[in-house]
């Protein structure tokens, strides 16, 4: 492990989920006990980033709304305000210098990245890097969304973090999460689950499709993905595209999410005191302009 000149590891990252479903819920696809390399989501996708990383692993607040995963605005900010006293106490706690909100909705970012500014933690969440991170690479990126109301919760997204001119598209594949009162869809878990065993995925034939209609008819040169639960196609989208020649970049919110946040401790940087001013801050600004 890199240590810094305290003798302390250089990263000592707390990674929180989005929600917690509970245990006995239909809708949970997931282990939530054991080793935290068996809890997190792609952590074989992950693990080269969190090699030499003091690492720990929270399974975020328990669902306030109802059993299933979050996918609407009311149920984003249910989940955002469950997760800022873990927030609080990460901060309080002096064991971390660095934040990773789990989840592609990154319910409660802004509110989080407000409550660790004065201790100077950097907090990075999933759309926030995954965006940067793609301007990065090329002049306009497309999103690949599993439902309607989570795209325009999505779409939001884009426009809070003044994205609309380097975004091209968003796109959907119809995947939306299961719920109490409708039908039961088309479960992503089981089309993870046939994809890792090389069986055909509607899942991944679809974001393909998707993918290259975003490269061909919007102009996106990168594509990334909305929710976690989409983010296990990335390696399988990436490989399809490369396989027709398309060298376009396809991007995984945690990988993301966990670079930006070890790049703002290596720049020893969290965020602007004007963008997150306390609440007696000594010079106050007269005028903000659009």
């Amino acid at each position: 492990m890199a240590n810094d000149a305290s003798g302390e590891n250089r990263y000592r990252l707390i990674l929180i989920q989005g929600f917690r479903l509970p245990e006995d819920s239909p809708y949970l696809h997931r282990k939530l006990t054991g080793p935290k390399e068996e809890t997190l989501m792609d952590y074989p996708v992950v693990a080269p980033l969190l090699d030499g990383v003091d690492w720990e692993l929270h399974g975020g607040a328990p669902t306030t709304y109802g059993n299933w995963a979050v996918e609407n605005r009311q149920e984003f900010i249910h989940s955002g305000a469950a997760r800022l006293p873990i927030v609080k106490e990460a901060c309080e706690s002096g064991k971390y210098n660095g934040i990773v909100l789990l989840g592609g909705g990154e319910p409660g970012a802004q509110e989080a990245r407000e409550i660790a500014r004065p201790y100077g933690i950097p907090v990075a969440s999933c759309a926030f890097s995954q965006m940067h991170i793609a301007t990065m690479l090329g002049n306009r990126f497309s999103i690949i969304d599993l439902a309607e109301s989570h795209s325009m919760y999505y779409y939001n997204l884009v426009v809070q973090h003044r994205m609309t001119e380097r975004c091209a598209s968003l796109r959907m594949i119809d995947f939306p999460h299961d719920r109490p009162g409708e039908e039961p869809g088309r479960p992503l878990h089981e089309e993870k689950r046939k994809a890792r065993a090389g069986e055909r995925s509607d899942a991944i034939e679809e974001a393909v499709a998707e993918a290259v209609a975003a490269i061909e008819e919007d102009g996106a040169e990168v594509i990334m993905f909305s929710c976690s639960g989409l983010f296990w196609l990335q390696p399988f989208v990436q490989a399809r595209l490369d396989e027709m020649g398309w060298e376009v970049p396809v991007l995984h919110g945690y990988r993301c999410a966990i670079a930006v946040a070890k790049m703002m401790i290596d720049l020893n940087l969290s965020a602007s005191g004007l963008m997150f001013p306390g609440d007696r801050p000594v010079r106050r600004r007269r005028k903000r302009l659009f």
